[in-house]
Formats: C-alpha cells, structure tokens, sequence
C-alpha cells in the first residue's frame, strides 16, 4: 500500500497513470435552468342542463 502498489491513488501518482482509483477530473458542466412557461388553465364549459319536453 505504498507508492510501489498500482492499485492505490499513491501509487498511481507516483507512477503518473490512472485508473479507478485515481480518475481524470471531471469537467464542469454548466447546466443552464430551462424556461417553463405555464400555460393558463381552460375552463370547459358546464354541460346544459336538459330541459323536460
């Protein structure tokens, strides 16, 4: 488990490789929110009442 061993971020350091246990950084992303725009709500229109003939 010292800078010999490849299977931890020591060694893998003192060697200059990578692997699991030492993986490149990741970039940044940059995540932009997304606009939502609601649409506004649509009343339907009441049913007619039936009328006795």
């Amino acid at each position: 488990m010292g800078k010999g061993d490849r299977k931890t971020t020591r060694g893998k350091t003192s060697r200059g490789s990578y692997g699991n246990s030492r993986p490149h950084r990741e970039k940044t992303v940059v995540v932009t929110k997304a606009v939502v725009t609601s649409k506004p709500a649509v009343k339907k229109a009441a049913p007619r009442k039936k009328t006795a003939v």
